[in-house]
């Protein structure tokens, strides 16, 4: 999802509700909880085969080391967190 995509949706919702987001808590009942939103981040992601998803990647880890620019498999984004 691309911000400007999370804009327009949220422009259809109450402006007064709190933002929460959901995630399986990996339980033995597969609980699904939604823990509030409290802050809006940028952060560098880069996908990760092990989880098989993005995962978050410190400033040190974003450069390459052969050429001192920015990875191209990191990518800049906006965390919910």
């Amino acid at each position: 999802m691309k911000v400007s995509q999370l804009i327009e949706q949220l422009q259809c919702m109450d402006q007064d509700a709190e933002v929460h987001y959901s995630y399986c808590y990996g339980d033995h009942w597969r609980t699904e909880v939604a823990p509030s939103v409290s802050r809006v981040d940028e952060g560098t992601v880069e996908y990760s085969d092990y989880h098989r998803m993005d995962k978050m990647v410190d400033y040190e880890d974003c450069y390459d080391e052969d050429t001192g620019g920015f990875k191209e498999s990191v990518r800049r984004v906006v965390v919910l967190g």
